[in-house]
């Protein structure tokens, strides 16, 4: 990301988390627990919302999210591989789950700092400016890849 805005681009993240968003305990916890329908943090410097879903609401779509974003030149997404956007898998050293690769046809890189046999282009994960190109040479329209 930091090489994206280097040249001069905006550039917002999604980042796909578990629920467990706030601390038990914390005042945020104590806030939605008591019923808010959505919480705001902020600072001088950020502010973030947590908005509540009804029970049983399907996780919002990623088209759903992006809307909500202020306008940027890319999105990069982290964490939706079930996504059907185009991806770059990153595989870490001891990771021991199998290749999304050979059964995602949105799978379009892996960039892994080991040797990985795919179907698809593979890249270090140390070489930014290789990745930072491919990001921008393969985002959609709409200008998000998501980074799994």
């Amino acid at each position: 990301m930091v090489e994206l805005v280097g040249r001069g681009l905006t550039v917002s993240t999604i980042k796909r988390v578990s629920d467990a968003v706030d601390l038990e305990g914390s005042g945020t916890w104590k806030h939605r627990i008591a019923g808010a329908a959505e919480v705001m943090i902020a600072s001088a410097s950020r502010f973030a919302l947590l908005h509540e879903m009804p029970p049983d609401t399907m996780e919002p779509d990623v088209g759903e999210l992006l809307s909500r974003l202020a306008p940027v030149d890319i999105v990069l997404l982290d964490g939706f591989r079930r996504s059907n956007y185009p991806k770059m898998e990153v595989v870490p050293a001891g990771q021991d789950r199998a290749l999304l690769a050979p059964g995602d046809s949105m799978v379009l890189a892996i960039t892994s700092d080991l040797s990985v046999e795919a179907d698809v282009p593979c890249f270090a994960l140390s070489d930014i400016g290789v990745l930072a190109e491919f990001v921008l040479a393969n985002a959609r329209g709409s200008r998000h890849l998501p980074v799994i």
